[in-house]
């Protein structure tokens, strides 16, 4: 009796285990929430840019004012997008009344120079007697002293000439260099002080776009750098970055970056644009945009597990150029992503892969 109650024991134990093992075979196993296509991270060069935003503006705008006082504006010659050169007359003031005070100015000279000669002749004489007795040095020191007085009248006549004839020339008003006129307040018949504007000239026809960068983004360009600017009508153009400010704004924490513009009937100043500087290429470990979902203000892909279930990975994004995206952290170069269905699947899911795709080789990296 004693040995039958350990040997009842052991058969009660042994059918426990074979009633436990046939409901673990019976269990159903995971239903897969969906049929999905599993792709590798592929390693791309892909380009480096920095993306800004500006104004476009003259590389240099001249003011062209008038330069004579009182006279009115007889003649325009140009007009807003004239292209013109270096010393093309733009407007004609009234003259006559100059042409008049050049008239008047050479008539003085005449009178003084006529004036210095008289004065000549006589400090000659006055230097031959001095010391003969035949003249006192009172006299002798007059002469010579009315030589010097008519001198300096010649010459100040000489200087109000001058004065007059430059008023006559500057009643014609000429640009100072090559360029594009892009403003015109001349009007004939109108009265302009000195200093009145008439024109504004862009030098040169030259525009440049400004380019507003954060500090840090400042960093990382240099001058001689392409950029590519966009332009309204969906045309895009090449420009030179010619020159980084020196300086940051301290309210917006930017600054300006200056880029050489091509010749463009598209590009005026003052439009706004957008635009990217051109870094360089580096390599990125991209994948199918469609295997990244957000959630929350974060992006996911879904990795694949030995059992065939998918696990959410939290990834952070960098670039994206057409169909494929930069995954900078959350993956590696092996891991198996769940490359379309990844908005409808959680974390935990069990899936049915119907097609892997092989990994695609790294494309223009160099091997080391």
């Amino acid at each position: 009796m004693s040995n039958a109650l350990p040997r009842l024991a052991l058969l009660l134990a042994a059918a426990l285990l074979a009633a436990c093992g046939a409901d673990d075979a019976a269990a159903p196993k995971p239903r897969a929430a969906l049929a999905v296509t599993v792709v590798k991270p592929a390693v791309e060069n892909w380009p480096i840019r920095i993306a800004a935003n500006g104004n476009v503006t003259a590389w240099q705008e001249a003011v062209i004012g008038a330069d004579v006082q009182a006279l009115r504006l007889a003649e325009v010659r140009v007009d807003v997008g004239d292209s013109v050169k270096a010393g093309q007359v733009l407007a004609v003031f009234d003259n006559e009344t100059v042409k008049i005070d050049v008239a008047q100015a050479k008539a003085a000279l005449a009178q003084a120079e006529a004036a210095v000669a008289a004065a000549r002749d006589n400090a000659t004489r006055a230097r031959e007697l001095s010391g003969s007795g035949a003249m006192s040095q009172q006299a002798v020191t007059q002469y010579l002293t009315n030589e010097q007085a008519a001198l300096a009248q010649a010459a100040a006549a000489r200087a109000a000439l001058a004065a007059q004839r430059l008023r006559l020339e500057r009643t014609r008003v000429v640009s100072p260099d090559d360029g594009t006129i892009s403003a015109r307040l001349a009007t004939v018949g109108a009265v302009f002080g000195p200093g009145g504007e008439l024109f504004r000239l862009i030098r040169k026809g030259r525009l440049e776009w400004r380019a507003e960068l954060t500090d840090a983004e400042l960093e990382r360009i240099a001058p001689g750098m392409s950029a590519r600017l966009m332009l309204a009508d969906g045309r895009s153009v090449e420009g030179k970055l010619r020159m980084v400010a020196p300086t940051v704004d301290a309210r917006t924490r930017t600054g300006l970056a200056y880029v050489d513009l091509p010749a463009d009937e598209a590009i005026r100043p003052g439009m706004f644009a957008r635009g990217e500087f051109d870094l360089g290429d580096a390599p990125a470990l991209t994948v199918p945009l469609q295997a990244v979902s957000a959630r929350e203000a974060f992006s996911y892909v879904f990795r694949m597990q030995e059992d065939g279930a998918v696990r959410q990975e939290k990834v952070v994004t960098g670039r994206r150029i057409g169909e494929r995206v930069e995954i900078l952290g959350g993956i590696q170069r092996d891991d198996r992503i769940v490359a379309n269905g990844a908005g409808f699947l959680n974390d935990g899911d069990h899936v049915t892969v119907v097609d892997e795709i092989p990994a695609a080789p790294d494309k223009g990296v160099a091997k080391k």
